[in-house]
């Protein structure tokens, strides 16, 4: 694709001229301005991949002081064009940190040159810019990662060594119900832990590239039986009383949907439910009812999990799949903020999307869109 310019010169025989070259060179020329509003508006409209920009132009405003706007409109690479190439120009063309600068009058190898050499040093100024900020954004990530990870496992550690310390000092004087309810408390810390350390590792396949989708045959009815049974096999065996006794998931599904089966990746489909339906519990201390719909369409499946629970602020929905990122009014239940990151994730590589409604003390829903025979999986 030829680079696009924008020709910035008063004088209209010298424009034309400059045009006809550049199209000669296999380049399109998007507009020429003679004045600073105009180059400006230009800039606006076409976007163009460089200005050659004169400095003398119509009007009260110079090319330079006109370079020196666009630059803050809009961060093109600028060429001068000059008949002055004395060093006070020089120095004042200077302070738009220019991508060079053509004296007039020219040959068009000198505009060739110039022009490739300016777009050229204009990508690799991009891709350095760019390379820096994922450097920051990883940093940023690891040290997040960091004090994710060191405040998350020191309360499930303490836990388990507490309990350990209980088992060995008192072992004969504990009663079988005790003994149970610290090897209880052993196996909640361990299994925070386990997942702590399965979202960090989801996490960090996502940000390589790692992280694919690779659609297979799914019964969705089933797959979210399976799913809520798998909830309600965890509660039983963890004793957990809080989510056994006070929490009910339920499931329903539309009659369209009773028999579907689609392409979608398994395992990426339970990283999302999941984490749903755990924050839905999580965040429904008072117990209440859980709801998982299924909704099935010619083209689309749609899972919806609603809860009563304490409702996400207005304030917070904004940034609610950014990394690390937790409700204000959450700060006090355990959690990292990489659960609905994943989540969202997980969504993107099915080409999905998801969507939130929420009032606080009222509780929120969640709805996924997920296509079927969707192309976006094997990419």
């Amino acid at each position: 694709m030829s680079a696009k310019i924008l020709v910035v010169e008063d004088e209209p025989v010298i424009a034309l001229d400059i045009q006809r070259q550049l199209l000669q060179l296999g380049y399109t020329v998007v507009a020429i301005a003679d004045c600073a509003e105009l180059a400006l508006d230009a800039v606006d409209r076409w976007h163009p991949d460089l200005a050659l920009m004169d400095i003398r132009l119509r009007g009260n405003r110079t090319g330079i002081e006109t370079a020196a706007q666009i630059r803050q409109q809009n961060p093109i690479p600028i060429v001068f064009l000059t008949a002055h190439a004395d060093r006070a120009t020089i120095e004042q063309v200077n302070t738009t940190q220019p991508y060079g600068y053509i004296v007039k009058p020219f040959e068009t190898h000198h505009l060739v040159t110039a022009i490739e050499v300016a777009l050229n040093k204009h990508q690799t100024e991009k891709a350095i810019k760019a390379a820096l900020e994922k450097e920051k954004a990883l940093n940023d990530l690891k040290s997040n990662f960091i004090a994710i990870v060191s405040h998350e496992f020191r309360n499930p550690l303490s836990s388990i060594l507490l309990s350990i310390d209980m088992l060995q000092r008192y072992d004969n004087q504990l009663t079988l119900a005790k003994k149970k309810l610290f090897l209880h408390r052993a196996r909640e810390a361990v299994d925070r832990m386990k997942q702590l350390l399965e979202e960090v590792l989801l996490i960090s396949a996502a940000e390589a590239g790692e992280l694919k989708c690779n659609p297979a045959p799914v019964a969705l009815a089933d797959f979210c039986r399976q799913l809520i049974a798998d909830f309600q096999h965890d509660n039983t065996q963890h004793d957990n009383t809080m989510i056994a006794t006070q929490h009910a998931i339920v499931f329903t599904q539309t009659e369209t949907a009773i028999q579907k089966t689609c392409d979608l990746d398994e395992k990426l489909l339970r990283h999302i439910l999941t984490n749903l339906l755990s924050n839905a519990l999580k965040y429904s201390p008072h117990g209440g009812k859980v709801q998982l719909e299924l909704i099935s369409t010619a083209d689309t499946v749609t899972f919806q999990v609603q809860d009563c629970g304490i409702g996400i602020p207005q304030g917070d929905i904004e940034r609610l799949f950014d990394r690390f990122h937790r409700g204000s009014n959450a700060q006090t239940i355990p959690g990292t903020g990489l659960g609905l990151s994943i989540v969202k994730q997980c969504v993107d590589l099915h080409g999905g999307d998801i969507t939130v409604q929420s009032a606080v003390d009222v509780g929120t829903t969640f709805t996924v869109n997920l296509p079927i025979n969707s192309t976006i999986c094997s990419q």
